[in-house]
């Protein structure tokens, strides 16, 4: 069951090739404070859909200094003289690293914020009701 959605916003990441111009890719980030710590992005192209679910407060994080432990990691870039967000995601299937301008994402962690102040996650999280997702 996928938690109900307050806050949605579409956001142009681009796929950076090597020794090549960086390919655009159309993103969803999703929200729900009924999943306060998480991010969905949802990832849509030829009838299928790709979702990966990380912690907000990585993207918050990211956008100032470098963070990520395992498969995700964000940091921030202003090589190219505009404010970028980086994200490398690695699964068993290969590594893809995306770029976002950084106003995009703070925009919409503002947006995440007007819903579930940060830091306030908990007051949100309803555990029996995540006990019973994990277990069913």
């Amino acid at each position: 069951m996928q938690p109900h959605v307050d806050v949605e916003s579409s956001v142009q990441l681009r796929l950076v090739v090597a020794d090549a111009d960086a390919v655009p890719l159309p993103v969803s980030l999703r929200y729900s404070a009924s999943d306060p710590y998480a991010v969905r992005a949802v990832f849509s192209g030829d009838g299928m859909e790709v979702e990966w679910v990380f912690a907000r407060e990585l993207l918050r994080t990211g956008l100032a200094s470098p963070v990520g432990d395992g498969d995700v990691h964000v940091w921030p870039s202003w090589g190219t003289g505009r404010e970028l967000l980086m994200i490398s995601l690695t699964s068993p299937d290969g590594q893809a690293v995306l770029e976002a301008t950084a106003d995009d994402v703070r925009s919409f962690l503002d947006r995440t914020a007007a819903v579930v102040p940060d830091g306030d996650e908990s007051a949100y999280l309803d555990l029996d009701a995540a006990l019973t997702r994990l277990l069913s």
